[in-house]
């Protein structure tokens, strides 16, 4: 299994819409890198959904429930989507400003390429992450 960070500004999609939703296609990823990401994950893969810009924090947990597939909205056909469905919410919502704190995350992506918005995420970090946040995933 493989762990990921998906990031999304709450005001477009948020982790009480997922809930709500049940399952969404992660669309509009256009940078490459992330893109290449998305191609990475296998169903059956785990994410933090991350709130960025508003909030700042990790939120909650994601299964990945569907593997890539051409985005929709993509005319071009170069990116892809994937669908993800939630696991859990964070028991303690965990902040950049606690990551940023944290020693172990030092090398997570989301510090070192703060602008990507699908990075992936360690095992080691994954389980520093989940102690933060107060679950186990």
């Amino acid at each position: 299994m493989q762990y990921w960070m998906l990031k999304s500004e709450p005001s477009a999609y948020s982790w009480d819409s997922l809930v709500k939703d049940g399952r969404t296609s992660w669309t509009g990823v256009r940078n490459h890198q992330a893109a290449n990401n998305l191609r990475a994950m296998k169903q059956g893969d785990r994410g933090f959904f991350y709130h960025s810009n508003e909030g700042l924090a990790i939120v909650g947990v994601v299964e990945i429930v569907r593997e890539t597939y051409p985005d929709p909205g993509d005319a071009s056909g170069r990116f892809v989507t994937v669908d993800v469905a939630p696991l859990m919410p964070a028991k303690t919502p965990v902040t950049l400003t606690a990551i940023k704190a944290t020693k172990a995350l030092a090398e997570l992506a989301l510090v070192r390429q703060s602008r990507l918005s699908v990075s992936p995420v360690t095992a080691k970090e994954w389980r520093v992450l989940t102690k933060l946040a107060g679950i186990e995933a």
